[in-house]
């Protein structure tokens, strides 16, 4: 629902090739979100020394996958689902190569984790034998409005909100089994070592067949469906599973503000002897991976206040007009939205603010984007609040209170781990839509092609450019522009009018 195009969008959904290598790479391409402003934080507090004995070396992985499950996904999430074996191959069951790197035959490789390669060769790393793998939709709820709320849309109720818990659906119907998790805790566990496979006061064997495993993750996949909220929170999923210090349990709405109530304890346990779904999916010493897949700009809406008008649709709501100053800077502090005060100091001669905004400028499925421009408020979570959440070893409660990161933090201290990850042990991918032609490589005529398009070298290789290719021919400013000024200024825009945000058509858009 949030930001469907007009004129829709080739996209180009490269998965063939998302394999371990891809989780080494840690790409950050979530472009649907990048106009958010960064917002400076003045978090409530007080000195502490914190003495840390970090793990660097890696022999476990925690991989989430954080799957937009809106309407238009289902060939996406297909396309994720053929990818599964080659992605779970590829970390528990790595290639043996010879001294010049290159693979084996086929029938030279190993088909188990435990089995030598053949003299003269080696594995290209170390199989991973101790692997959680667990899966997020994208729709955690309305946030207090009307859209997504289970209790009107009864007939989708077992996915318009999965507030961020692991989902172990197998399948798009609401009767179907869910998938057998590691002793029911809705993440898999790959442990083919034999021993119980250990985690806090709970421990059963893990999954050590390669083929249930891969079968479980690729059921998973399908189950998490393509009838969820189509205000897709991707980043908002991950960050309340993993990071958020308090994740509320509901929302009620007092006089038109939406109130957080409860902690969710299905997340963050109650009491060391029930711990929640982060403390046991969340090893302290794991590498953790986090993949995003959707075809669609994010909508992380700030939980509290008002801001759950952005997803509010009875009645033909619509959000009121702009105050004049968004339309040529939305930071300017006279920006504000016309359900608000002009603020001191501001003139509102330009103003009109006599109705609300009409259906075609405030249509509900494209309220995602440029919002303080459109609507003098943004109602969206800004970015800064994941790059914290990524990379600091502290971050903010939503009472205020500053509180240590769960990702750098032995959440169950009762075991027998002691050390905790460092921020290089954090790695997160955005598997999302572009136009093929913009990322394809270049022929001798400079055309997009991908079967003689040429590498860096000059070599035909046809496929799409490398990440270093991508930044050495600048196609970051031809998909995504300077986020930093593009509001403001048109020569920070995309090159490609199809990457600019907008309710016309693409033909309409200029860059």
């Amino acid at each position: 629902m949030s930001g469907k195009k007009v004129s829709g969008w080739r996209k180009a959904l490269r998965l063939g090739a998302m394999s371990a290598a891809m989780i080494a790479g840690s790409a950050a391409m979530v472009t649907g979100c990048l106009n958010r402003p960064i917002e400076r934080v003045e978090p409530r507090t007080t000195t502490t020394i914190v003495e840390r004995l970090t793990q660097s070396s890696v022999d476990k992985i925690d991989l989430l996958l954080v799957i937009d499950n809106s309407r238009s996904m289902a060939d996406k999430q297909e396309i994720l689902n053929l990818a599964v074996p080659d992605l779970v191959n590829e970390l528990i069951n790595p290639k043996c190569v010879d001294d010049n790197g290159m693979p084996l035959q086929a029938a030279q490789q190993p088909t188990d984790p435990l089995q030598d390669c053949p003299a003269g060769s080696q594995r290209e790393f170390d199989p991973i034998l101790d692997i959680h793998i667990g899966i997020l939709s994208s729709s955690i709820g309305s946030h207090g409005a009307d859209a997504c709320d289970p209790a009107q849309m009864s007939n989708l109720n077992f996915s318009v909100n999965d507030k961020a818990h692991l989902i172990e659906r197998s399948g798009t119907d609401a009767g179907d089994p869910p998938v057998p998790t590691w002793e029911g805790k809705g993440f898999l566990a790959w442990d083919p070592s034999g021993e119980p496979h250990t985690s806090g006061p709970f421990s059963g064997p893990g999954e050590a067949d390669i083929n249930n495993l891969t079968a479980n993750v690729r059921a998973m996949v399908t189950g998490a469906g393509e009838v969820g909220c189509g205000y897709e929170a991707t980043l908002e999923a991950w960050y309340r599973f993993l990071v958020d210090p308090t994740p509320y349990e509901s929302i009620t709405i007092d006089k038109n503000s939406a109130v957080l109530e409860g902690t969710d304890t299905v997340i963050v346990g109650d009491g060391p002897n029930n711990p929640g779904q982060r403390q046991l999916f969340l090893r302290p010493d794991s590498l953790l991976a986090i993949i995003m897949l959707s075809d669609e700009n994010d909508c992380s809406i700030r939980d509290g206040g008002q801001f759950y008008f952005a997803a509010q649709l009875g009645n033909n709501f619509r959000l009121p007009r702009p105050r004049a100053a968004c339309a040529t800077d939305p930071n300017d502090e006279c920006c504000r939205s016309c359900g608000q005060g002009p603020g001191a100091g501001c003139s509102e001669a330009q103003d009109d603010c006599s109705t609300n905004l009409s259906l075609a400028e405030d249509h509900p499925n494209m309220r995602c984007f440029n919002q303080k421009q459109r609507f003098g408020i943004d109602f969206l979570y800004p970015t800064d609040r994941y790059v914290t959440g990524l990379t600091q070893f502290q971050v903010q409660d939503r009472f205020g209170n500053v509180a240590d990161n769960p990702l750098f933090t032995d959440l169950l201290p009762g075991d027998e781990i002691s050390a905790v990850r460092d921020q290089g042990l954090v790695f997160i991918a955005g598997i999302v839509g572009v136009p093929w032609e913009d990322i394809a490589r270049r022929n001798d005529a400079g055309l997009p092609d991908l079967i003689n398009g040429l590498d860096s070298e000059g070599n035909v290789a046809g496929g799409f450019q490398s990440g270093i290719e991508l930044a050495a021919n600048d196609t970051w400013n031809l998909i995504l522009g300077d986020p930093n000024c593009y509001a403001t200024d048109p020569n920070c825009r995309p090159e490609d009018p199809h990457m600019i945000e907008s309710i016309l058509p693409a033909a309409a858009r200029t860059p």
